[in-house]
């Protein structure tokens, strides 16, 4: 039996549309649906139980799983309540991480590219402590995720017991099916889609950097089935522990994302600069782009999706038809 938190939102239902379509039944689903009709991203699966976020520690008690795949957190990245976003994102994790290393059940994280902050100090996936204490998170969401990369990295480095697997996957901008009970939140693809299939034009922000063109702002932009393959495949690799990048590793522009969009609908480029918020302009991540090294040595060896390619997936089997759920 496996456990999926966050099941039921954007990446974690990918996850387990793909345990059932490998004939996988036997998957509990523990997070909060409320009333954003994120049910909807389950609506087409078998699972066999969805446990609330609140009853999370009380029903793993005598339970024997095969792994924990814990997507569950407030990845709101301008979140404020610091309280609320440490008892999601970093004390639930640290109680996750102790259930799973005292009952040698294998467990997999999800952190986030975000950890990088500015990217000034780069972002190579060395998880030495020495390393990852380098980084300075932009943001609460992103510290949230680094202080728990941090636990984990230390008790690796000083022997103390953890899973017998443990892996942290630093998520890259991750797009596709299933995300649109996010909001603001949601990928730039998603949330363009119907103002530029009706004609108006794609809003991106206006550079803030001489450096930088309006659009040029990069991102490592990951297509959800390629993030939900590397999952699999750390199903299916036990004995792979560490924390890992999870990108393409090739950055590609805000105007290339556009111009994706476009081409997908057989349009011309249409596309509008707006100023970016100031609430945003000191803590704007202008580069990121996964170093995916670690994970080849590892043994992962499948490609990733193309930019163009994957947008144009999103949008012909999904974001453009009368059901947009995987």
């Amino acid at each position: 039996m496996l456990l999926v938190t966050g099941g039921a939102g954007f990446i974690g239902s990918n996850v387990v549309a793909a345990l059932n379509d490998a004939g996988r039944t036997d998957v509990v689903v523990n997070d909060t649906l409320g009333n954003d009709g994120r049910w909807r991203n389950l609506q087409k699966r078998q699972l066999a139980d969805v446990v609330p976020i609140g009853e999370t520690l009380a029903w793993l008690e005598g339970r024997k799983l095969e792994a924990i795949i814990h997507l569950g957190a407030n990845s709101d990245t301008t979140a404020q309540d610091g309280d609320s976003v440490v008892a999601s994102n970093f004390r639930l994790s640290l109680a996750l991480l102790d259930w799973c290393t005292k009952t040698g059940t294998r467990f997999i994280y999800a952190s986030s590219a975000a950890t990088y902050g500015d990217g000034s100090a780069g972002f190579e996936d060395d998880w030495s402590l020495p390393a990852l204490r380098r980084l300075v998170p932009l943001n609460l969401y992103a510290w949230s995720k680094h202080q728990f990369d941090l636990v984990v990295a230390e008790r690796a480095a000083r022997g103390a017991p953890l899973p017998p697997q443990w892996v942290g996957l630093k998520l890259f901008n991750v797009f596709g099916p299933n995300e649109y009970h996010k909001g603001h939140m949601m990928s730039l693809v998603a949330k363009a889609f119907d103002r530029v299939r009706e004609g108006h034009p794609m809003q991106l922000f206006r550079s803030h950097r001489p450096d930088i063109a309006d659009g040029g702002e990069q991102r490592d932009f990951i297509y959800v089935d390629d993030v939900v393959a590397v999952i699999l495949w750390l199903l299916a690799s036990p004995s792979v522990s560490g924390i890992f990048n999870v990108g393409t590793g090739r950055a590609r522009t805000f105007r290339d994302l556009a111009e994706a969009l476009f081409a997908a609908l057989g349009r011309k480029p249409h596309i509008e600069y707006i100023d970016m918020p100031e609430s945003l302009r000191g803590r704007y991540q202008y580069f990121t782009q996964a170093s995916t090294a670690n994970l080849r040595r590892a043994g992962f060896n499948a490609g990733f999706t193309p930019l163009e390619d994957a947008v144009r997936h999103y949008v012909t089997r999904y974001l453009a038809t009368s059901d947009r759920y995987r």
